[in-house]
C-alpha cells in the first residue's frame, strides 16, 4: 500500500504535468506511511475525513485506485462522476474537502451521531499542522472533550504550511494546544508502520470506549511540491526532506521484497493510467 500510493501520487504529477489533469493537485509524497498505519486500525463502521491532500488516505481506506484516477483525470467511471476532482472525494464512510479546517467540524457531528447511535466506532479525521491556524478546530474540540465523542484528530504535521515553515506561523505546539482542552494527546516520530500501530492500537480502543477525543501528531515530510510543481523551499530544504523518506530506509533492511513490490505496484499503476486515458471523458447530471 505504501508503494501503490507512492506510485500512484508521482504518476498524478506527471499526467497534470502533461496537461491530463485539470485544476489543482496535492499530492502526500512522503506522508504515506501515516494512512496506511491507520488503515488495519480503523474499521469499517468508523468515518474518515481527509483534507486537500487526501488521495493516500482515499487509498488506504480501501477506496478504488481506478476510480480516483478517473475522477482525477475526469473520465468514467471517476468516484464523483469527475465532478469532486482531487480535493473533493466521497466513498464508503470517506469524505474529503479542500476547505481548511472543514472536515473537522463535520467530524464532530459524526462523533456525536456515533457515541448515541452506533458506540464503539469513530470518525477520524486528517488535518495538517497549518490548518490549527482555524478556530473551528479549537471550538471542535473543546465540544469534543465536554462530551467525549469518539473523535481522533489526525495531524500529518510535515513542518511547512504551504509555503510558510511551521515555526514561523504556530506560537506554541499542537500538544499544548490540545493538552489546554484536556484531550489525550500522542507525537509520532517514526516512519515504521508495524511501530505506529503498535503504539496506537491501545489509544483507539480508549477512544472506542468512551474516554473522549484524541489528538495524533504524526512528525512527517513532504517530499513533494504544495501542489503542482510550486515547491518554494530551498535545494537544501528539500535535500533535507529528502533524507527523511521512508522508502530508502524499508529498501535497505529489505532490498527483495521492496523491489519485488515496487516493481509491481509501478505496473499496476502504469496500467491504470493507461486504461483511464482511454475511457471517454465523465459525464454527470444532477
Amino acid at each position: 500500500m505504501l508503494l501503490l500510493i507512492r506510485h500512484f501520487e508521482q504518476a498524478c504529477l506527471e499526467l497534470f504535468t502533461a496537461g491530463k489533469i485539470s485544476g489543482t493537485i496535492h499530492v502526500c509524497l512522503g506522508q504515506e506511511q501515516v494512512p496506511v498505519a491507520l488503515r488495519t486500525l480503523l474499521l469499517p463502521g468508523d468515518f474518515v475525513f481527509g483534507n486537500h491532500r487526501s488521495h493516500g488516505h482515499f487509498l488506504a481506506r480501501g477506496g478504488d485506485p481506478a476510480g480516483l484516477l478517473a475522477e482525477l483525470m475526469g473520465r468514467e467511471g471517476g468516484v464523483c462522476a469527475g465532478v469532486g476532482g482531487s480535493q473533493h472525494l466521497y466513498g464508503d464512510r470517506f469524505l474529503s474537502t479542500g476547505v481548511q479546517g472543514e472536515g473537522i467540524a463535520v467530524a464532530l457531528g459524526v462523533a456525536r451521531h456515533l457515541a448515541r447511535h452506533d458506540p464503539g466506532r469513530l470518525a477520524c479525521v486528517y488535518v495538517g499542522d497549518g490548518t490549527w491556524g482555524e478556530g473551528i478546530v479549537y471550538e471542535s474540540l473543546n465540544i469534543a472533550r465536554l462530551w467525549r465523542l469518539p473523535l481522533l484528530v489526525v495531524v500529518e504535521n510535515n513542518g511547512i504550511a504551504q509555503s510558510t515553515a511551521t515555526s514561523a506561523q504556530m506560537a506554541g505546539s499542537v500538544e499544548r494546544r490540545a493538552h489546554a482542552f484536556d484531550v489525550a494527546y500522542h507525537g509520532a516520530d517514526t516512519t515504521d508502520v508495524n511501530l505506529l500501530r503498535a503504539v496506537l492500537t491501545p489509544l483507539l480502543a480508549e477512544v472506542r470506549a468512551g474516554a473522549g477525543p484524541l489528538v495524533v501528531e504524526a512528525f512527517t515530510t513532504r517530499l513533494g511540491p504544495h501542489s503542482k510543481g510550486d515547491d518554494s523551499r530551498s535545494p537544501e530544504d528539500r535535500r533535507a526532506a529528502a533524507a527523511l523518506d521512508w522508502l530508502p530506509a524499508y529498501a535497505d533492511h529489505f532490498p527483495d521484497q521492496v523491489r519485488r513490490i515496487d516493481d509491481a505496484q509501478r505496473e499496476l499503476v502504469a496500467g491504470l493510467v493507461e486504461d483511464v486515458a482511454a475511457r471517454p471523458e465523465a459525464t454527470w447530471a444532477p
